[in-house]
Formats: C-alpha cells, structure tokens, sequence
C-alpha cells in the first residue's frame, strides 16, 4: 500500500468507522478486478490500528465519498438489518447530462447485475427500485458536444430509495439524464470532453451524506463529507452553484 491512506475520516467511535472513499479505490475484492492489490477495507484496517472492520455498504468504485464500516460482526448485522429495511437514508450529489426537471421520483424496476462476469447471459431477477432527485443547478456551455451550438448540465441530489446494483447510475440512464464520466450508462462524447478540458476523468457522482440511527445509543447521525477536489474542479461550470 501507499505510505499515504487515501481515506479520510468522518466518524468514529467504539462500534463504527466512517470515512471518504475517494474515485477509483474499489471498497473490496471482486470478481470483476481480480488483478487489483488496493482496497478500501485493508486502508480501513490500518486507519482501525491493524483489526478487522466490515464494510457495511456498498460504493461502487469510480464513486467517491462517505463510507460507512463496522468495527465488530454485531454492529455490521445490525445496521446492514437497518439497510435493507429503508431505514438509512443518503444522498448524492451528481452531475448529468441536460436540464434536469426541479424534482422528480425515478420508479423503473431493474434487472440484477452479476459481479461476476461469467454469469453476465444468465437469466437475472429484476427488482424494484425508485430514485428521488432533486436539481440545485443548470447551466449551458458554449461548447458543441452532439450537434448543437451548445451543451447543458444539471447538478442534482439523487436519493435512492432502494439499493439495487449502479441504480443511480441506471436510472439517470432511463430518463435520458446520464451522469457525465459514467463509461457504461453515459455518453462518451460528453466524457471525453470532460476528461480532456480538466486533465481527467472520473464519474460525476459522490456520495455526499448518510443518516442512520447508531446501532447501539440509538442516536440519530447525520454523517456529512465534501465532495473531492477532483469533482469540485467540474462544478467550476456551474457558476452559481457553491458546495
């Protein structure tokens, strides 16, 4: 590993450890990089003083920001339990493509994505799932991206309402409003022109906040992280919008 962590801290305390994950740090070993050495859960570790922590939910990797991990098997049951019963709310912030509606709820049903790749052609259950979203901000660029004389954006919170696999990223899909950077569910023109006007690409999405009850006083927690400077550097488009 690096000698610098690349998490950050956001919370601790006897039962929990809370950090921002930046892009491109998967949060654990999968089937889908079997090649990768670097992991959020072994910087968790070394951030818990060598001991065992249990990632609590998912962040997929091109993501960044808040990540919640346990500190012991008990506090992973009871809060990944408080997890699939909608009783732990987040937030992202994301940036996509065009004017965004002020507010919306995205109800579109989506198909299991395997991890592994080997069972991509098998038949998978679809599921529920429902995204709210609210926008914070448009702006139009000077720039002809796909044939017009100009590009619009959005900047919006999602609020997923379910857990389904890139949800988010689908969804935004579905309604014709792709997040910027997302390789598999966006459009390459609007990334590239991302990627080269700020030196990098990465996708436009960051999970900004999360409320839950702590799974042992109970109390309510309203965890809260910036979004990295590589994100904000984009929002630098969005002149009136400060995070």
């Amino acid at each position: 590993m690096p000698a610098e962590n690349p998490l950050t801290e956001v919370y601790r305390d006897q039962w929990l450890l809370v950090v921002h994950k930046p892009a491109g740090l998967l949060v654990h070993r999968s089937p889908i990089d079997k090649h990768e050495t670097e992991f959020a859960l072994q910087y968790a570790r070394a951030m818990n003083g060598g001991g065992h922590v249990y990632p609590v939910h998912r962040l997929d990797r091109p993501t960044s920001g808040v990540l919640v991990f346990a500190r012991d098997p008990q506090t992973a049951s009871t809060l990944g339990n408080a997890m699939m019963a909608g009783e732990v709310s987040k937030t992202y912030l994301a940036m996509v493509r065009g004017w965004l509606p002020e507010q919306g709820l995205i109800d579109h049903p989506l198909r299991d994505e395997p991890d592994d790749r080997r069972r991509k052609g098998e038949p998978q259950r679809v599921r529920e799932a429902r995204t709210r979203y609210r926008r914070l901000a448009t702006t139009e660029i000077p720039v002809a991206i796909e044939g017009h004389p100009t590009s619009r954006y959005s900047l919006a919170e999602l609020y997923p309402e379910t857990g389904r696999k890139h949800q988010l990223r689908r969804h935004m899909k579905h309604i014709s409003h792709p997040i910027i950077g997302d390789a598999n569910h966006g459009r390459g023109r609007h990334n590239r022109y991302f990627a080269e006007r700020f030196g990098q690409g990465r996708l436009m999405l960051a999970a900004t906040e999360i409320i839950f009850r702590h799974p042992v006083s109970g109390e309510r927690l309203y965890l809260k992280t910036e979004p990295e400077k590589s994100f904000l550097d984009v929002l630098s488009i969005f002149s009136e919008f400060s995070c």
